[in-house]
């Protein structure tokens, strides 16, 4: 069992997904803060100096104007102004992933793949559509 799982791990997929996690780790701390710090000021802004994650509602306590104080005072409430900032990462992310596998694919040129040969039926299908032009009508 030991040398199978070895054999699993020294796996070039394996390694190539661990990379790919760490990778991943590190890009999500850049996109949260692309996110927090660069464009969500701005957009802030224009709608008026509002904060996103500040945009919640409470279920269950009282009246309070940060998401900061609803929780220390230990409110219930729905967060759907994280839930944007998770959205607004979730596209950063998924554009810069369709980059670089755009750019990769750039990189790997074009495929020289000849189509491949027609199958039995179809060959036969052509040999009797030929016989049938054939025919006289």
């Amino acid at each position: 069992m030991l040398n199978e799982f070895k054999k699993f791990a020294i796996r070039g997929n394996v390694i190539d997904l661990a990379v790919g996690i760490i990778i991943g780790t590190a890009f999500t701390a850049i996109v949260t803060s692309l996110v927090n710090d660069v464009l969500m000021p701005p957009l802030g802004l224009i709608i008026g100096g509002i904060d996103f994650s500040d945009f919640f509602v409470t279920l269950k306590g009282g009246g309070h104007e940060t998401l900061a104080a609803a929780k220390a005072a230990g409110d219930v409430t729905i967060n759907y102004g994280l839930f944007l900032n998770s959205i607004i990462k979730f596209i950063i992310v998924a554009f810069a992933v369709f980059l670089l596998v755009r750019y990769i694919n750039k990189l790997a040129g074009p495929k020289d793949t000849a189509p491949p040969p027609p199958s039995k039926s179809e060959l036969l299908l052509a040999e009797i559509r030929d016989l049938l032009k054939q025919r006289p009508v």
